[in-house]
């Protein structure tokens, strides 16, 4: 048996558990693993010694007490279960066996109010707790994921070389991500994807907003995709080239290089191009819900983010729009003479969409900031988004540049570069957005998007008649434009209108 105890322990063995282990091993790290299904242990430890180069650093564990035992003082375990209740039984079943200041570090997915509350909870019984959002899927975990950890100072410090080891790396320069890694070849060099994000359950908010804004961002992609498909007739392969032109220049992203890959794929099965064989059903799993569900709470306009979850809530409604089909019609489709101009003003209204669905992120991060306490730094938290995440993208960089600028920018929309941006590609985000309307196109995130630019910048908006409203039939009061903020005034609006008909 081998005398030297583990660097690291990891519990949980599904496929983002298994390329972490790999991922830290690879890395020099060795890393003690356990599964409460012991055959998923040996079924990876087989793998591991059939495929790994660096198998030698991974220890399996059979037993809980043991597998604690292995891992040197003061431990890091992360947890890659279930997030939720699986998450708590996991921690209360490996504090029996704990020493103060051992640290558990949730992977999760985890609701940022449960790290809050386990953070407090262990914090006060001796131990520490990092929450940290893990982004990239199976590939950023086994080769390098954005990392988002929140917790204490001292957590962090403990856990640092082994996250900066791991993360994603990108060019000190241009901040573009560094040639892949290979089993048992981990990137060296570049900057880490990863930061202390804050105090408890910082890391896993700013994770969840991520999300959020991977709902947005994908969804604007698909809106474009069916802009050139049903309303200019093009096929899968060409609009794939498309999206492969688009990242080359400002729109380069992850997304759009896959959505330009997945295109061109040629059904395996039935012939054609597999998109056009996928059912239009799109699944969620939560995070997009609790962003658009905190943004409602704290009162930030994240209202293309909402329409990004309300889109796959519609789209699983398969079988009553089929039916709908039938009865509700729209418009006849005209296609439009200048498909080249009309792609150009599609990318213009992508690209000015994603701006807003970006400041909107940024300004519900920047309300949670003040809501729980946090000290956010924004421009790190777009520089650790640069690689290993789903959402990175050279767009990133300049978010990066803008609160470099100004660390107190208000709205990315304000930085010079977006609001020029905007105000260049506007008139294109206009004439897509009507032309997909007279042509019955649905683009609930185009319209969403151009709605928060166009609020954002009205001066003065339609909620002074709202207003007056709620004080008619529920006495809110208002505030006077003549009369300094602050000062509320009623009416009483019945009396008011009868004595002035008397009169």
């Amino acid at each position: 048996m081998n005398a030297k105890k583990a660097d690291i322990g990891l519990v949980g063995l599904a496929v983002m558990g298994q390329n972490l282990a790999l991922n830290i091993a690879d890395h020099g790290y060795d890393i003690a693993v356990f599964n409460r299904n012991p055959d998923r242990t040996r079924e990876f430890l087989a793998h591991c010694e059939q495929a790994e180069p660096s198998k030698d650093r991974v220890r399996g564990h059979y037993d809980l007490a043991e597998f604690v035992q292995s891992i040197e003082r003061p431990r890091k375990i992360v947890l890659l279960v279930k997030a939720g209740d699986g998450t708590d039984a996991a921690i209360n079943s490996l504090l029996p066996h704990l020493d103060p200041g051992d640290i558990i570090i949730d992977g999760g997915n985890a609701h940022w109010l449960d790290t809050i509350r386990r953070e407090k909870e262990l914090s006060a019984a001796g131990f520490a707790f990092i929450g940290s959002g893990v982004s990239g899927g199976e590939t950023g975990a086994r080769f390098g994921p954005s990392l988002m950890p929140g917790g204490s100072e001292a957590a962090w410090a403990s856990l640092k070389p082994v996250w900066d080891a791991i993360a994603a790396k990108v060019d000190p320069v241009t901040g573009i991500p560094l040639p892949g890694a290979t089993p048992g070849q981990p990137v060296t060099g570049g900057v880490p994807c990863t930061a202390h994000i804050g105090t408890d359950g910082a890391g896993h908010y700013v994770k969840m907003v991520h999300n959020g804004i991977e709902y947005i961002d994908m969804q604007l992609i698909c809106e474009a995709y069916g802009l050139m498909q049903n309303l200019l007739g093009m096929t899968a392969p060409e609009i794939g080239a498309v999206f492969k032109q688009w990242n080359q220049g400002d729109l380069s992203s992850y997304l759009i290089e896959i959505t330009g890959d997945i295109l061109e794929q040629p059904d395996p099965v039935a012939g054609g191009f597999l998109v056009d064989k996928i059912l239009d059903t799109a699944g969620q799993k939560g995070t997009g819900l609790w962003t658009s569900v905190s943004a409602l709470e704290q009162g930030i306009p994240a209202n293309a983010i909402a329409e990004a979850v309300f889109a796959r809530s519609l789209s699983a409604l398969k079988a009553e729009r089929v039916a709908a089909s039938a009865v509700l019609n729209g418009p006849t489709v005209t296609p439009p003479d200048d498909r080249a101009g009309v792609i150009e003003s599609i990318r213009q209204a992508l690209y000015c969409s994603k701006i807003c669905a970006y400041a909107q992120g940024f300004q519900l991060m920047a309300a949670a900031e003040i809501t729980y306490g946090w000290t956010l730094d924004f421009g790190t938290i777009a520089q650790i988004w640069r690689g290993g995440c789903i959402i990175r993208a050279r767009f990133l960089q300049k978010i990066t540049d803008a609160y470099g600028e100004n660390a107190t920018l208000r709205n990315l929309m304000l930085a010079p570069y977006f609001s020029q941006a905007l105000q260049s590609g506007q008139t294109d985000w206009r004439d897509v957005i009507a032309l997909a309307v007279r042509n019955g196109v649905p683009v609930p995130a185009f319209s969403s998007a151009l709605a928060y630019f166009d609020g954002y910048r009205s001066a003065r908006l339609p909620a002074n008649l709202l207003q007056a409203q709620r004080d008619y039939f529920g006495a809110h009061t208002y505030e006077r434009t003549d009369q300094p903020r602050g000062q509320f005034f009623h009416l009483d609006w019945s009396s008011a209108t009868r004595d002035q008909i008397a009169s």
